[in-house]
This record gives structure tokens, C-alpha cells and sequence, in this order.
């Protein structure tokens, strides 16, 4: 019978998927260097699997944009600019903007709009009267949640895999600016802001605004070129605690 999943296949993806994950955790770890050549037999025994879920992994990102082929064979770990990083940020902001404008010009369910708009209210109550007091590890998950139903609410499978696309591009990543850095008092106050622009792109999505709901979602991806330009500008101490950034020439 077809269709049917063997445990030799549930092995495979796992494997594959541990691939991904170990690869892209040590290259945005600062664990390679940038030009550094990677070797697939000390990654393979490093991570535990086998050579072939990695070698697949390591094909994932040199899409994904994090490696680049070498002539000879093999990968090494890309360097970036400041520009990259702006670009890529800039170009989440397009494809969740056309998510959120697609959403409210062809309309969302009922039971979706509802299911959005408790995620909402689920992320408002990590706040507390004091920002050291949030719930950051409980908004984390919940605003990673939020982006991935933004990029549904459309209904479209094509806009839904290139959001999910763009946002594995260095530094795209909704959580970014957020992983490690609770202590930070300056991003969590930015969290104040991004949790308005939460609101108000629902709120636009509902009443059918498709430009204004496109307007606030690329404003709101905006809101990480705003925190790296106060890592950069302001405490670049806090340059080895933003997953990615030994990766990029400051």
C-alpha cells in the first residue's frame, strides 16, 4: 500500500532535520567562521548522523543563503554586509506585507480571524506594569506562532512556503532580535510597540485594509533593522548574543 510511512522513513527525516537544525545552529553560533570551509566527516560525527542527511542539509542552506559551494566541492560559511542583513529584513517586510494585504482583500474565516485574535490576547498577557517583569521566553513562542498564522491567513500555500522561505534568510527570522536577549531592556521595550502593530494588523485585516495591513506588516519587520542598528550603533557588546551577527562584517 502506498502512502504508508516506514519507521526507515520517520528515521531519514529525523536525521535530516537534526542535520538542519545542528548545521544552522553552529554556523549562526559563531561556531565557523565566515570563508571557513566546513568538513562533512567532523560535522557528521559532531551532530551523529550519517553523511547523506547532511550533505542534504547542507544543500538546504545553500538555499536558505547561510553557505555557498565551493568550485572544487564541499561548502564554506558566507560572510555579509550590513546591507545584506537590511536587505533581507526589507524583504520579509514584502512577503508578510502581501500576506497580511492578500488576507484582507480576500477575507479570513471567521474561526481563523477568531484563532488570531486570541494569539493576540495570549501575547498581551506577557506583559506586565514593569518590562523586566514580562513573560519573554511565553512571547517568544506566541509571536514565532503569530508570524507563522500571518503567513496562512491568506489561504494561499505559495504565499504561505515563501514566507516561510524568506524568513529562514539570516537575521529575517521574526525571533532574530529576540532569542538570548531578555535581559536587554532596550529590545524589550521595542516589544511594547511590536505587540501595537500585532493589533492593529489584525484590526486592519478584519475591516478588509489590505494597504494599510500591508503597511503595518512591513513596518513591523522593520522593527529588527531597528534593533540592529542599536546593536551596532549604540552596545555592540551585545554583537556575540545576536545569533548570526559574528557572521557579518560591522
Amino acid at each position: 500500500m502506498t502512502g504508508l510511512r516506514t519507521g526507515g522513513d520517520r528515521k531519514r527525516d529525523s536525521q535530516a532535520l537534526k542535520g538542519l537544525l545542528g548545521v544552522r545552529n553552529l554556523v549562526l553560533g559563531g561556531s565557523v567562521a565566515p570563508g571557513e570551509r566546513l568538513s562533512e566527516v567532523a560535522l557528521a560525527e559532531q551532530l551523529g548522523i550519517s553523511r547523506t542527511p547532511l550533505r542534504a542539509a547542507l544543500a538546504r542552506l545553500e538555499q536558505e543563503g547561510l553557505l555557498e559551494q565551493i568550485p572544487s566541492g564541499g561548502y564554506s560559511v558566507r560572510g555579509f554586509t550590513i546591507a545584506d542583513v537590511f536587505d533581507a529584513i526589507e524583504l520579509r517586510g514584502v512577503m508578510e506585507g502581501t500576506a497580511a494585504r492578500l488576507a484582507a482583500e480576500r477575507g479570513v474565516t471567521p474561526a481563523k480571524l477568531r484563532a488570531m485574535k486570541l494569539l493576540v490576547e495570549e501575547l498581551e498577557g506577557c506583559f506586565r506594569d514593569r518590562l523586566e517583569d514580562m513573560l519573554f521566553s511565553q512571547y517568544v513562542e506566541l509571536n514565532a506562532e503569530f508570524h507563522t498564522m500571518l503567513a496562512s491567513l491568506a489561504g494561499s500555500e505559495i504565499i504561505r512556503r515563501e514566507v516561510e522561505r524568506v524568513v529562514q534568510l539570516p537575521f529575517a527570522s521574526p525571533s532574530a532580535f529576540l532569542v538570548k536577549q531578555e535581559d536587554v531592556y532596550a529590545f524589550r521595550a521595542s516589544l511594547v510597540h511590536a505587540q501595537r502593530q500585532h493589533k492593529e494588523m489584525v484590526s486592519a485585516i478584519e475591516l478588509r485594509e489590505g494597504t494599510r495591513a500591508e503597511a503595518l506588516a512591513r513596518e513591523h519587520a522593520r522593527l529588527a533593522r531597528h534593533n540592529l542598528e542599536f546593536v551596532i550603533n549604540e552596545d555592540r557588546s551585545l554583537i556575540g548574543r545576536v545569533p548570526g551577527l559574528a557572521l557579518v562584517s560591522t
